[in-house]
């Protein structure tokens, strides 16, 4: 029997859609956009994998998973986030249990990959908010800074890109043997 597959995802500045298309293209699976993809479609799928970035600890576009969830939680579900911290299995946690409900969460493997940032390409909005962390993170002891914030003074003057092709690999092998 073969398993069908459907790659959804919400990107804003491409990573997202990077990695969606890399998972899609190496399962033989239909890649579809957040808004291009109905309830209905959900049907025809046996396996639902959501990728969504990760924006002031927010998973863009996971409502469409938890407001569809009572008609896909018979199906295999996956969830990766994209973000910029470096992988950290508590931030990660807290993420998923502020972001999606524990039924849900109990029933999904989620994954996490790191992203890209150029502070040329963001909106406004979060360019404010950059600049605002950018002043916050200034004004402490050089000493009590995290690599993650070290990071952040960084991208505002040179664009950072952390997409590994191979880090969805552990997604694929988990889409595989359960397949």
């Amino acid at each position: 029997m073969e398993n069908k597959i459907a790659v959804i995802y919400k990107s804003k500045y491409g990573a997202t859609k990077r990695y969606a298309g890399w998972i899609a293209l190496k399962l033989d699976a239909d890649l579809y956009e957040v808004s291009d993809i109905r309830r209905k479609d959900l049907k025809a799928y046996d396996t639902i994998i959501y990728g969504g970035p990760l924006y002031i600890e927010k998973i863009k576009g996971i409502k469409f998973i938890i407001n569809n969830y009572e008609y896909i939680k018979d199906k295999k579900l996956s969830v990766f986030m994209v973000g910029m911290r470096e992988f950290d299995e508590d931030y990660i946690n807290s993420i998923l249990e502020d972001n999606i409900p524990k039924q849900v969460i109990n029933n999904i493997k989620t994954f996490y990959f790191r992203g890209k940032m150029n502070y040329q390409e963001l909106s406004l909005k979060y360019k404010i908010l950059m600049t605002g962390l950018r002043v916050s993170i200034s004004n402490k002891k050089q000493s009590d800074i995290s690599n993650y914030e070290k990071m952040i003074l960084e991208v505002i003057d040179k664009p950072i890109d952390y997409i590994d092709k191979k880090s969805i690999d552990i997604l694929l092998n988990n889409v595989s043997s359960n397949g």
